[in-house]
């Protein structure tokens, strides 16, 4: 039996059954538009992690200011000061692997205003490091440079949100913005975000958009603070590349303990922790659904041969004919394999139709991210086809092993 024949028999028998065949494809169509899905998925997950881990920088470890009402604040400051200039160089001067730091002050603001509009954002007080610490780029202008921050001079760096509300005609360059009572001239603004996230692991994000940045010496020198801050909200540490990131934080904790009377006043935060625990959970969320996705398929693999022994004992006479006028049993198993693969190849063509269509309305319902993953596609198809032909064996062996006399004499 040539195999054009074969396949023009294959396709025919099929469409003669619409509606039995339609239904043997829906297992195949929503196993493979699963697995597709919750690749998609998972991918477009692992790559919107890795653009919001930018922004904390993934050789990064931030230090915090642990928030405590007045009350505890007076204890804590009988026994430590908060986080300082001198905790930074003490950490630069001991742990191994520190390439870089920046440090950042918040100011106490009550109004950020322009001659055009006002916000209700905040402003900080920062290093020059701190933009490229925090992976921050420009749409406009640039960074204020170490001068400024030497003399603390009145400039400002101005997030794009805050931008956009202050200078809603877009001139923000080389204007001027007050900030509570002293007027500062704005020498650059920042990108939109990379990714719209506002939380990652628990870590709030995104603050950066609707904030003015002024340089730390100006914050300091022109903005009282209150009489418990300490010096710094906060500072980053940039580790060297292959650093170990784990070992230089326990390190890091250590020291500052030390320093700090073992007063728990400040979190440390390690960024590529956060990415590995995000990994973590999003490789369980894979497993999860892929066995579920395995199960829709393996459904719909026991659906065709539902189908195709009953397909064996209504075509029983025909069989025979076909044994009769010289068709061997190996042509016969051909047939009925090649129908099953037909139905899987059939439904995994459909379920990546339907894998991509399921994605997108996942993704606009939810608002999660979706990247497109081949090896997600090639895999369900490969898995559909291979289940099609695995199922398809049975049936084709029974079929094969009829007798021909008995089965030209089957009503």
């Amino acid at each position: 039996m040539k195999h054009s024949a074969m396949m023009k028999d294959t396709l025919a028998e099929l469409a003669q059954h619409k509606l039995r065949t339609f239904l043997t494809l829906l297992g195949m169509i929503f196993g493979v538009g699963a697995v597709i899905a919750m690749l998609n998925i998972g991918e477009g997950a692992e790559r919107e992690a890795l653009k919001t881990i930018e922004t904390m920088g993934l050789r990064n470890i931030i230090v915090q200011s642990q928030p405590a009402d007045e009350r505890a604040l007076l204890e804590q400051r009988k026994h430590s000061l908060g986080l300082s200039m001198s905790d930074i160089h003490a950490a630069v001067t001991t742990l191994p692997d520190i390439t870089g730091y920046s440090a950042e002050r918040q100011i106490e603001t009550y109004a950020i205003i322009s001659h055009y509009g006002k916000s209700d954002g905040k402003a900080i007080g920062v290093t020059p490091s701190y933009m490229e610490l925090s992976s921050l780029p420009f749409a406009a202008g640039a960074n204020f440079t170490e001068q400024h921050q030497l003399y603390a001079a009145q400039v400002a760096v101005l997030g794009a949100q805050m931008a956009n509300t202050l200078f809603p005609q877009g001139n923000a360059l080389g204007q001027q913005v007050k900030v509570n009572h002293v007027w500062l001239q704005v020498v650059g603004v920042l990108a939109e975000p990379y990714s719209n996230n506002n939380e990652f692991q628990g870590v709030k994000l995104g603050g950066e958009q609707n904030q003015l940045f002024m340089p730390l010496n100006t914050a300091r020198n022109r903005f009282k603070a209150e009489p418990l801050a300490a010096e710094l909200s906060s500072f980053r540490l940039q580790l060297a590349e292959n650093s170990n990131s784990a070992v230089i934080a326990r390190a890091l904790d250590f020291l500052l303990k030390q320093r700090h009377n073992d007063i728990d006043d400040y979190t440390l935060i390690v960024p590529a922790a956060l990415l590995a625990q995000q990994k973590q959970t999003q490789q369980i969320f894979n497993i999860v659904m892929s066995c579920v996705a395995g199960i829709s398929l393996l459904v719909g693999g026991i659906g065709i041969m539902n189908i195709m022994l009953a397909t064996v004992l209504e075509r029983t006479k025909e069989i025979g004919l076909l044994r009769a006028i010289g068709a061997t049993r190996r042509d016969i198993k051909l047939q009925f394999v090649a129908e099953s693969f037909t139905i899987a190849i059939v439904g995994g063509m459909l379920g990546i139709l339907f894998g991509i269509i399921l994605s997108e309305l996942i993704a606009f319902y939810s608002g999660w991210a979706v990247s497109w993953s081949i090896p997600a596609i090639v895999l369900s198809f490969s898995i559909c086809a291979l289940i099609g032909v695995a199922f398809g064996v049975y049936p084709a062996i029974k079929a094969s092993e009829l007798d021909p006399i008995t089965a030209l004499q089957t009503d």
